[in-house]
């Protein structure tokens, strides 16, 4: 769910009817805080996001709110935010915040070497994030044009041997930081759409951690997610099975 932080202590009113009409469910809040200063990751975007959320006067006042209710905070940022994300998982320790799609490196239209030079600061900052324990990892968003992947200007299908090369490098990293209690696996459909097909996406996944311990393959695939969201699995975990790319 979104909510505006940036309104402050009022905030707190949404909050607690929200929590009231679904208990079981309502767990936090999302809120874009994307800022590109390039401004070519906008012409991907349906909506352009507001800037200057998380230095808005209202922001971390509503944040007190949702962290007072021991509700979650979903970031989406691109890497040069990170330290924006570190110093809020600093301020409220026992807030549980989760960034999405690793922290997007955003390498839209660089050279290789520009792109290795992004790659290095990303790894930097989400390693700096790490140390802080209340920060949980969504692995995936790999499939949106902001990492410089090429990947949406292809017409042809993208197989998953293919998206597993390209996205090591970013899935290891990301695993590496925060281990694999601290890492969700996501897909991000339907913005991952522009450079791959659903089945694909999470073949590629499995192909990158078919190293990892059945343990962490749990964790990353389901047990995260679960505890993170407290959500009840009753079943067992499906096996870590390929079926045919689509």
């Amino acid at each position: 769910m979104n909510a505006d932080l940036r309104v402050g202590d009022r905030i707190g009113e949404l909050l607690d009817r929200c929590m009231a009409a679904a208990p079981d469910r309502f767990r936090g809040i999302r809120q874009i805080t994307i800022e590109d200063p390039t401004e070519i990751s906008y012409k991907y975007m349906t909506h352009r996001p507001a800037a200057g959320v998380m230095q808005s006067p209202g922001f971390l006042p509503g944040f007190a709110q949702l962290a007072r209710r021991g509700l979650s905070f979903d970031a989406a940022v691109f890497h040069h935010q990170l330290a924006d994300v570190s110093r809020l998982a600093a301020a409220f320790p026992n807030t549980t915040i989760v960034l999405n799609h690793l922290g997007m490196a955003m390498g839209m239209e660089m050279t290789a070497s520009e792109q290795a030079d992004v790659f290095n600061r990303w790894r930097e900052a989400l390693r700096a994030l790490a140390r802080h324990e209340n920060v949980t990892l969504k692995v995936g968003g790999l499939g949106m044009p902001f990492w410089g992947l090429g990947f949406e200007q292809r017409t042809d299908p993208v197989g998953s041997m293919e998206l597993a090369d390209a996205w090591r490098p970013y899935v290891e990293t990301g695993i590496e930081a925060f281990g694999a209690d601290r890492c969700m696996m996501e897909s991000n459909f339907p913005p991952d759409g522009r450079s791959c097909g659903f089945v694909p996406l999470w073949n590629a996944l499995k192909r990158i951690t078919r190293g990892c311990s059945k343990d962490e393959k749990s964790a990353l695939f389901r047990n995260t997610a679960a505890r993170v969201y407290r959500i009840d699995l009753a079943s067992p975990m499906p096996p870590n099975t390929l079926p045919k790319d689509q």
